[in-house]
């Protein structure tokens, strides 16, 4: 498929899709990888971590291609939104806001009231154009700086 092909996917054609196969998981842990620890240096076993089985997670398809994910899982009252990635050759392209919609839509579905994260405080400009507020100082996760920051549903 080229990259004019008409799909009823998300407005710029992107497929986002909770995982539910061992390929599609596969195919999120590879853009988590691609990103995390190949270009930002997370060490794997960081990156992968104790709760990936307790976690919702998500894989976004660009003409059939994984190009970004995320996980999702509930702390107490919160949902917490985690590693969430676009392949760098995809970014600007709207792509990491319409995986935060389907996100903040699956946890709305499970009745949470609010969603949270730690956003790298470089992206917090993008979390903060969709509606995320920070809360308390900066603070390191894997030697990369963090903000956590939350949003109501």
């Amino acid at each position: 498929m080229g990259h004019h092909a008409d799909h009823d996917a998300g407005h710029d054609g992107l497929d986002v899709r909770v995982v539910r196969t061992d390929a599609a998981y596969e195919d999120a842990l590879a853009v988590r990888f691609a990103v995390f620890v190949e270009e930002q240096g997370v060490p794997e076993d960081m990156e992968v971590d104790e709760h990936e089985d307790d976690a919702v997670h998500f894989v976004a398809y660009l003409d059939g291609d994984p190009v970004g994910a995320a996980r999702l899982r509930g702390t107490g009252d919160d949902a917490k939104v985690e590693r969430v990635a676009v392949l760098p050759g995809h970014r600007g392209a709207g792509h990491g806001a319409e995986i935060m919609r389907e996100v903040e839509g699956v946890a709305a579905a499970r009745g949470f009231d609010r969603v949270a994260l730690h956003a790298q405080t470089r992206a917090a400009g993008f979390y903060d154009r969709l509606g995320y507020e920070r809360v308390g100082g900066e603070f390191e996760e894997a030697g990369i700086p963090h903000v956590e920051m939350v949003k109501p549903l």
